[in-house]
């Protein structure tokens, strides 16, 4: 004998889709917050320097 079971609604997410979902976002906020930190990193003296002796060579050179 066949139970009648009602189909699933197919607009409900799955649990795993919501678990899924929640990783997904704590990933997120994460990589954000590791973004800002790179960011906000002073940049070292070395590549400063780099830099500026980069632009004089440029500039020089016309």
């Amino acid at each position: 004998m066949i139970e009648n079971m009602p189909a699933p609604d197919p607009r409900k997410p799955s649990a795993a889709l919501d678990e899924a979902r929640l990783r997904q976002q704590a990933i997120g906020v994460r990589l954000r917050q590791m973004f800002d930190e790179v960011v906000n990193e002073d940049v070292p003296d070395e590549f400063l320097d780099i830099l500026r002796r980069a632009d004089s060579k440029t500039a020089e050179n016309g």
